[in-house]
């Protein structure tokens, strides 16, 4: 049996989870709502605060899909009830952001600032030159905004120069040594 997948979700208060006959889940919460369709095999129920996911066979396609719908489905109800952040840091000399209406502006050593706009569902902070919070409730968007951001300048080896996450551990390297 799935670790994951055989593990209730709690609901917590505030939080309304529907599911369809044809498996599309609503959550919804004081964040905002979420609706995704789920695969049609995997069984999805609410019962007393809680959403039990359950698979029909261990047949190995319905294995994998067990724990990924009760991790999707976890994710909607942390993202409506709580939102999801990524924060990035910008590391180089005139590396700088700035936020200008909902659009983000970046320098990042390129002869053009770097615009990217805010997509549905997310939205940017910028609380210091160097660093960028992207928020919302769908962790998937938050992600792949994050890395959109990221892949402008993503972090050297030799100095570390360009954009990080937070937490993120750049490996360095050795430069190379003057001929003796």
């Amino acid at each position: 049996m799935s670790r994951v997948g055989r593990l209730p979700i709690a609901i917590p208060a505030g939080v309304t989870v529907t599911v369809t006959p044809d498996n599309v889940v609503t959550v919804k919460g004081a964040k905002g709502e979420l609706v995704k369709a789920m695969h049609k095999d995997i069984n999805i129920a609410v019962e007393d605060n809680q959403v039990v996911v359950t698979r029909p066979s261990d047949d190995k396609q319905h294995r994998a899909l067990h724990g990924l719908t009760r991790a999707l489905i976890n994710n909607m109800v942390i993202g409506v009830s709580a939102g999801y952040q990524k924060t990035l840091e910008l590391i180089g000399v005139g590396y700088r952001a700035q936020l200008q209406g909902k659009k983000l502006v970046m320098n990042l050593g390129y002869s053009h600032p770097v615009e990217i706009e805010a997509t549905e569902g997310v939205t940017f902070e910028v609380p210091a030159a160097t660093k960028v919070v992207v928020k919302g409730i769908d962790k998937e968007k938050v992600g792949a905004v994050a890395a959109d951001i990221r892949s402008w300048r993503e972090p050297e080896p030799y100095k570390g120069k360009g954009i990080k996450y937070e937490n993120e551990v750049i490996r360095r390297k050795e430069g190379k040594t003057g001929k003796k």
